[in-house]
């Protein structure tokens, strides 16, 4: 069945220039002749983000082609899809699929194109994902397996002889990953089928930003959906300028709390509270390692600043409590 009808979707806070960039490379390209309609939802950035984006809308002609909605609420990045997502399933054609595309992410190809040819091929595939490069072309992960409490020991700690020994777990799958299925891929520019997100009821509010995209392509596993990566469809990322957070272990700043209360809702709802439970253990148990590692190497830990207190309070405490901090 062609994908005829596309959504693309941005949630911007305080990031307007590059929202208003991210939506004209959209509208620069053809995307193989489909019918292609971008929403931009503004989630009550206290700046000047939402004259920006009126502004460029006037400016550039965007009437008929992008429909901004101005929230007044700051819903956090799930609902605030899901302001969109709700009203796109309530009209008489809802759109074929939707592409997620972050506020720092351009495509550089007819990326929307590739991926919609991904589902045609591939009816049982209900996310495709790009991928992505940085700016400068130097290719990152955009592929994914699942995270447990192996993968969370391994990560944290960050020692090469066991993480080879414990390769297998390891959740981001490398740069050149050639064209296939995987667990999850990058949300920031990703196409999903529609049906696929109403059958899994879009986004989970319980998740104000981080893990809901592996939660997403778990849950529509669960049904039968097939996630695929499909690194012909190129994407440049400027990681981080959205979120403030920035990857690799080499960055040690402070994490915000919602990236440890996200943590905690996501292992809680996949695999139980003890299991969760068992994973903070883990996560712990790897930090505190590779803070020892690192001292007897006299070498700068990639732990972030905070991370016990923070964890501890943002994560484990709702744990052993029993109530989810959301």
């Amino acid at each position: 069945m062609r994908i005829a009808s596309i959504a693309v979707l941005i949630v911007n806070y305080k990031t307007a220039a590059l929202t208003v960039k991210a939506v004209q490379t959209v509208l620069d390209h053809t995307h193989g002749g489909r019918e292609v309609h971008v929403h931009v939802v503004d989630n009550a950035s206290p700046d000047d983000s939402v004259h920006l984006l009126q502004q460029a809308h006037r400016d550039k002609g965007w009437d008929g082609r992008v429909t901004l909605y101005p929230e007044a609420e700051n819903h956090g990045f799930g609902r605030g899809n899901n302001v969109v997502l709700r009203q796109l399933a309530q009209n008489a054609n809802p759109p074929d699929a939707v592409f997620f595309l972050n506020p720092d992410a351009f495509l550089k190809n007819e990326a929307i194109d590739c991926l919609a040819k991904a589902l045609e091929n591939h009816t049982h595939v209900g996310f495709a994902g790009a991928g992505i490069t940085k700016p400068d072309g130097t290719p990152v992960t955009a592929a994914f397996r699942f995270p447990s409490v192996i993968s969370e020991f391994s990560s944290a700690l960050s020692f090469g002889p066991v993480a080879r020994l414990l390769s297998k777990w390891e959740v981001p799958l490398k740069p050149d990953r050639a064209h296939g299925a995987v667990d999850w891929v990058s949300g920031a520019a990703v196409l999903a089928r529609m049906k696929t997100l109403s059958e899994i009821d879009f986004f989970d509010p319980g998740f104000s930003l981080y893990s809901d995209v592996p939660d997403r392509m778990r849950r529509a596993a669960a049904r039968g959906w097939q996630c695929l990566y499909v690194p012909e469809a190129r994407i440049a990322h400027v990681e981080g300028e959205a979120t403030g957070v920035k990857s690799g272990r080499a960055v040690a700043a402070r994490l915000p709390d919602y990236r440890y209360a996200s943590w905690q809702f996501y292992f809680r709802k996949t695999h139980g509270r003890p299991m969760a439970l068992l994973a903070a253990a883990a996560a712990l148990t790897g930090s505190a390692g590779n803070r020892l590692i690192c001292a007897i190497r006299r070498r700068p830990s990639g732990v972030p600043s905070f991370f016990f207190r923070d964890f501890w309070r943002y994560a484990v405490r709702p744990l052993l409590s029993g109530v989810p901090h959301r």
